[in-house]
């Protein structure tokens, strides 16, 4: 009877045990799952590892063989393909948190794992023979215990001063260590040279809490730096948004509105104005390639260097030469892609150039064809003695234009189809009675249709659109 008693106080302390894993395990799966901005795979790898274990210790109590109705056989199988397949998200754990001296290392202790883990699975199905199983993975534990020993003292130094150990990795190598001894105690006792009770799982426990403190470190430490590159691109936004217009000219005769919509928080294009007098304003439209941060600071560049073409503002050719020189030289995996067009109300005229930049378009109130004019020469940034064009057209009242970047007409639908620049002119054409400001609305509500912006789906460049009446 004593025996019995004892007995059940083991298996009960075992499933306790066991609960215990499943639950952190179940949490820290919930986690990743909760934060996948963060994406701290240790998470992932630490719940399976914790779940796994968990799962292991209860096919091997009576308690539980007993309450579902499965062969013996069965739970010997199962638990064989468990502890075969447990030292897969284990190794991956510890490549995620080691430094770079022991990656490689992991690399290809996590090769060996995969290839003992589909052993494990194919060796179950075979039904061969479980002490046969078992016993080589008490070997298969031994080696990697061993080589990882042998690494540890006769692999790599690092070169140079060495770091100190952080507060995580020591807390990591303590219960690593705590739980080596109780797994060399399991291994022994099923090589059979030592008897007693396998208590490998009390060394686990230790060894679990020393997880969870890394991984929760890691994952609060992540977070932290999350939170921190957030602020940090706010500030990016607040200051590019002040690099941009806070309004549009005021010139009799001329009705402009301008709608600039980023992809993220901060973004490549850029427009800007440069008023010579009440009749005559230098309209600028470009785009910066790729996207983000480094898009953002060259159109930062883009706008100190428009600043300073101020006595050049009634030749667009020589507004963007001066652009082009200003930027060679500044960057190496970017360029610029910009319009010009100077307004001259008083006379009625409009020059215009471009740098690779998509053609401006022309919808005269005399003709229902929207024209698309184009006088481009070489991007800027890449060529310091590049040459420009302009072209001059005669303006009459009621005649519109429209200034973009390539976001507004490469916005892919579902299909992948493009929304295009016949239909962007299309559009133009059709809503020539509404006003600038309703038409920028317009054009941006048809294009969030088209793209399925409006539903939720990611916008995949940056817009800017100018639309300008006369």
């Amino acid at each position: 009877m004593k025996i019995e008693v004892w007995q059940l106080r083991w298996e009960l302390l075992n499933i306790a045990a066991a609960v215990v894993l499943l639950s952190l395990g179940a949490v820290a799966i919930v986690l990743f799952l909760s934060r996948r901005k963060i994406r701290e795979l240790t998470l992932i790898y630490f719940g399976l590892f914790s779940i796994l274990y968990g799962l292991r210790l209860l096919t091997t109590l009576q308690t539980i063989q007993f309450s579902l109705e499965f062969s013996p056989t069965f739970w010997l199988y199962l638990n064989w393909v468990i502890t075969g397949t447990i030292i897969l998200p284990f190794g991956l754990f510890l490549h995620q948190v080691a430094t770079e001296r022991f990656r490689r290392f992991f690399g290809w202790l996590i090769v060996f794992q995969a290839a003992f883990a589909v052993w494990a699975i194919l060796g179950a199905a075979l039904r061969v023979s479980l002490k046969t199983l078992f016993l080589s993975n008490n070997l298969m534990v031994l080696v990697i215990f061993l080589t990882s020993a042998l690494f540890l003292v006769f692999g790599p130094r690092p070169a140079g001063r060495r770091k100190p150990v952080s507060r995580q990795m020591l807390v990591f190598i303590t219960g690593f260590l705590i739980w080596v001894l109780f797994i060399l105690q399991a291994n022994l006792l099923g090589l059979k040279i030592l008897s007693g009770l396998n208590v490998e799982f009390v060394g686990f426990l230790v060894f679990v809490g020393c997880l969870g403190y890394v991984t929760a470190s890691l994952s609060f430490a992540k977070e932290e730096s999350l939170l921190n590159l957030n602020k940090e691109l706010e500030i990016a936004r607040q200051i590019q948004a002040s690099t941009l217009p806070k309004e549009v000219p005021r010139i009799a005769g001329l009705e402009v509105a301008a709608r600039y919509v980023p992809m993220s928080a901060v973004a490549g294009d850029f427009y800007d104005f440069l008023a010579v007098d009440e009749r005559r304003v230098g309209i600028l439209v470009a785009d910066v390639t790729g996207h983000g941060v480094p898009a953002a600071l060259i159109a930062s560049m883009l706008k100190v260097a428009f600043a300073g073409q101020a006595e050049n503002a009634k030749e667009p050719a020589r507004v963007l030469a001066g652009l082009n020189r200003a930027l060679c030289g500044k960057f190496e995996e970017h360029f610029v892609t910009a319009a010009y067009v100077f307004l001259d109300l008083e006379k009625g005229l409009m020059r215009y150039a471009g740098a690779g930049h998509p053609p401006l378009l022309l919808a005269p109130r005399a003709k229902k064809e929207v024209r698309s004019i184009e006088e481009n020469g070489l991007m800027l940034g890449l060529f310091p003695e590049a040459e420009y064009a302009s072209l001059e057209i005669a303006l009459q009242t009621g005649d519109r234009c429209l200034l973009y970047t390539d976001g507004l007409f490469e916005a892919m639908n579902a299909g992948q189809e493009e929304f295009g620049k016949a239909r962007l002119a299309q559009f133009l054409n059709s809503h020539r009675g509404d006003s600038a400001a309703r038409l920028t609305a317009a054009l941006l509500e048809e294009i969030g249709r088209w793209s399925g912006h409006t539903e939720g789906r990611r916008q995949e460049d940056d817009i800017t659109l100018l639309v300008l009446d006369f």
